[in-house]
């Protein structure tokens, strides 16, 4: 082949590369364009990916807040019935007590309509009972007696009160039989108001001795009078006051003891 064909041929090959270059630059420059439309539709989907997945986020976030709440106000409501419940026990318990208590108020006001006239029986037959003994410590004796009276009156104090006074008075009069003690009184002895110390012993016997020593005398049961005796007595008498007294060493009284009369028609 001549050297001017080869020329010519490489020409055309030249012509044919650029117009092939020219003919590809334009399909090029849409494509880099349509990349470029599909980036931004991916950036665009990506922050809309993001968006939707911080609002998911926060639902989630919401949704485990609302379930922490849930399980939450479970808790409270069970402890809630618990606490009711007790409480129902707690009321049906104190209504039981409010029953039984409204039957003791009932008992109790019966109770005391009846109690009323019992300590009025039993004040009227420890007067009697006083006013038949022995005339010992006469005044402290009555002188409860009429303040036991006057606590049936007063309002203010309970029927249990009264009727506990109304025995500590009996078992006070009870001890007296079983006591012996001495003690200074004014006693009408012959027409006559003396000071005198008396012996009381028990209830078997009630003497008197003057101040001095002097004159001794006993209570008369059954006559209900102070008689005199025989001064021989003195000593004897005075020894057993002295003795309860503490004044000296206790031992045996030495006591003239009156045995009463028998009634008529006894054997």
């Amino acid at each position: 082949m001549s050297s001017k064909m080869v020329k010519s041929t490489g020409r055309f090959a030249a012509k044919s590369l650029l117009a092939a270059a020219i003919v590809g630059l334009v399909p090029g420059t849409a494509l880099a364009d349509r990349t470029d439309d599909i980036v931004n539709l991916g950036l665009t989907r990506t922050k809309d990916a993001a968006a939707s997945q911080k609002r998911i986020d926060g639902l989630s976030e919401q949704t485990e807040k609302i379930v922490s709440n849930y399980h939450q106000e479970r808790k409270n409501v069970e402890t809630l019935k618990k606490f009711n419940e007790r409480l129902r026990r707690t009321l049906s318990a104190q209504e039981v007590a409010m029953q039984k208590l409204t039957r003791s108020i009932e008992d109790a006001s019966l109770i005391e309509r009846q109690i009323v006239p019992l300590m009025l029986s039993m004040i009227d037959g420890l007067e009697k009972f006083i006013a038949a003994d022995m005339p010992f410590k006469l005044d402290e004796r009555r002188a409860r007696l009429d303040r036991i009276k006057g606590y049936l009156t007063n309002a203010n104090i309970s029927a249990a009160e009264r009727f506990r006074q109304v025995l500590e008075a009996y078992a006070i009069e009870s001890d007296y039989g079983q006591t012996v003690d001495t003690f200074v009184e004014e006693l009408e002895i012959a027409g006559n108001t003396r000071t005198v110390n008396v012996l009381q012993v028990g209830r078997t016997g009630l003497y008197y001795q003057t101040v001095d020593g002097t004159e001794s005398g006993y209570w008369d049961v059954e006559g209900r009078e102070w008689k005199g005796l025989d001064s021989s007595h003195n000593e004897g008498i005075t020894h057993a006051i002295r003795m309860t007294l503490g004044k000296e060493t206790k031992d045996l009284m030495t006591l003239p003891i009156i045995a009463p009369k028998a009634t008529a028609g006894a054997s």
